[in-house]
């Protein structure tokens, strides 16, 4: 445990989805003690309260959040209770994720008949993306202790979407892999279109008020993800929270957004990332599949 974090946490508030185990978990106990306060979310509600327990015991405020990410209605129900709860939201770190499952031929589904990998990597962040943004944005124009009496501009609220190296182009004649449908190449899919989309959403909010970042963490890291699909660790989950807590909190990265970063170099994405037709229709297909849920609400504390 890092006790030496940098100051800028100092009184932030920090969502995390998939807190209850791998790199969400390891994530919320290298923040503990941060002077941030946690907001933690889970599918499983003993798992949840157990990593609560934990990040508590080490002095750090914490809350909960129950939802299921592959169900889309949960997902916005998750968005309108940190809304209507919490004053202020200063990072959010998309870190629940699908893998390619135990059987990679098993094609899965969402509560809303989506393929499942779609829609828990991609389109589950996207939903808590567009609904938090403007409680990301209004923490941006509080001023806090660091920032009172003009002393610069409170530093921008932070997006971190966890991504992966694995990256495969996105078959827009077959998003849903209703044709020789194979896991891990759906969790590819995914993480490049949640990429794709975290650009998109980085052209257009200003960078001094949210920026928006996407991060393959490490390779290979010992989660029950990577087990299930039958692959063999290489490394620890520790291995990804150090460049994750860097993209939380580094100051130096302030006003940087629109970037793919693997570990701690900022380098580019599948090649598809950048085609601006592709990134249209994408668009074009997310916006399609999570319209009935992305309806604004307005936050009790605007």
């Amino acid at each position: 445990m890092d006790h030496t974090l940098p100051p800028s946490l100092q009184g932030r508030t920090i969502l995390i989805t998939g807190a209850t185990q791998g790199l969400g978990h390891g994530l919320a106990l290298e923040l503990a003690r941060s002077g941030a306060t946690l907001l933690l979310h889970g599918r499983d509600a003993d798992r949840l309260d157990a990593v609560l327990s934990e990040v508590r015991a080490l002095g750090t405020p914490a809350r909960g959040y129950l939802a299921d990410l592959a169900d889309l209605d949960q997902v916005r129900a998750l968005a309108a209770g940190v809304t209507k709860a919490e004053s202020r939201l200063d990072v959010l770190v998309n870190n629940a994720a699908s893998g390619g499952g135990t059987d990679p031929r098993k094609r899965e589904l969402s509560a809303q008949g989506y393929e499942l990998r779609l829609t828990v990597n991609h389109l589950a962040p996207y939903v808590l993306n567009s609904l938090l943004l403007p409680l990301l944005a209004q923490a941006a124009n509080e001023t806090n202790d660091q920032h009172e009496n003009g002393r610069g501009r409170p530093p921008a609220a932070r997006v971190i979407n966890i991504a992966s190296m694995g990256q495969s182009p996105v078959d827009f004649e077959d998003p849903m892999m209703e044709r020789d449908y194979e896991g891990l190449e759906a969790y590819c899919r995914s993480k490049l279109a949640l990429i794709m989309a975290t650009f998109d959403l980085a052209a257009a909010s200003p960078a001094h008020k949210v920026t928006f970042n996407t991060l393959h963490p490490a390779h290979l890291m010992d989660t029950e993800g990577v087990r299930a699909y039958g692959l063999t660790p290489q490394v620890g989950v520790g291995e990804g929270v150090r460049p994750t807590v860097r993209l939380i909190a580094d100051p130096a990265l302030e006003g940087v957004t629109g970037r793919y970063f693997d570990q701690f170099t900022d380098t580019r994405a599948h090649e598809q990332a950048y085609d601006p037709a592709a990134r249209a229709r994408l668009a074009a297909l997310t916006e399609r599949l999570t319209t009935p849920f992305t309806a604004p609400f307005t936050s009790p504390h605007r």
